[in-house]
């Protein structure tokens, strides 16, 4: 479970949060769509406690994250816009090192090949390196590091950005997989159509603050765009 409990967030003069509150549940798919400087990268900066609220507090699994930051760490994983990977090593070879640095222990070979599969990696590319991955298979690696350390909640920023559309689809699916198996996932977006398709619920932010929360399936895509485009042009 994540819980951001009336968070707000200044950088100086800057208020980038102004008095958030939502609630991811295990087994939901909250999409946090809004535009640049939203806030939404922010929100998720705040739950991986690379930054302090100004006040409120979130919380992982029901943790203060600023009072327990090592052991809420060890309930999440992370997948930026941009997964950082070592080139020169294959996926193996970095799904082996992340997973170890996560989890403290080094897991069997065949297992984290059936994590690389599960994620959706080609079995002819568990052996390159990684240096000549497409953004798409280096973000199937950043889900079989998710699967390794058994994460019960997921923060996504912008993951499907720069995805061609079946890419976009098929890193949807493993994310409605995770949420089978009960992970709370957050995710940031631009994409109305992955939010629609893809979250169990939708939350609008504009400049700091959380506009609209609503079920995405009790609105058509069309709903979720007017609405979206309303609160973008108030």
């Amino acid at each position: 479970m994540l819980e951001a409990v009336n968070v707000t967030k200044e950088f100086g003069p800057n208020r980038a949060l102004n008095g958030v509150s939502l609630r991811v549940e295990a087994g939901e798919i909250y999409c946090l769509l809004g535009a640049n400087g939203a806030g939404k990268t922010t929100l998720i900066n705040l739950f991986l406690n690379f930054h302090q609220p100004t006040s409120g507090s979130v919380w992982i699994n029901g943790r203060d994250v600023a009072s327990a930051p090592i052991d809420t760490k060890r309930d999440v994983a992370y997948i930026p816009e941009q997964v950082m990977l070592y080139g020169m090593l294959t996926g193996l070879e970095n799904l082996d090192y992340f997973a170890a640095l996560a989890t403290g222990q080094r897991q069997p070979k065949d297992h984290l090949v059936a994590l690389l599969a599960e994620a959706g990696l080609p079995a002819d590319a568990v052996d390159r390196r990684v240096s000549n991955y497409s953004k798409g298979m280096r973000q199937k690696v950043g889900i079989a590091i998710a699967l390794a350390k058994n994460a019960r909640a997921l923060l996504l920023d912008e993951p499907t950005s720069g995805l061609d559309p079946s890419a976009a689809n098929e890193f949807s699916q493993l994310l409605v997989r995770a949420q089978e198996r009960g992970v709370a996932i957050l995710t940031t977006t631009h994409d109305l159509f992955h939010a629609k398709q893809t979250g169990t619920r939708v939350g609008i932010m504009k400049r700091g603050n959380l506009m609209s929360e609503l079920d995405s399936a009790d609105v058509s895509h069309n709903d979720l765009e007017a609405l979206y485009l309303q609160h973008m042009r108030d």
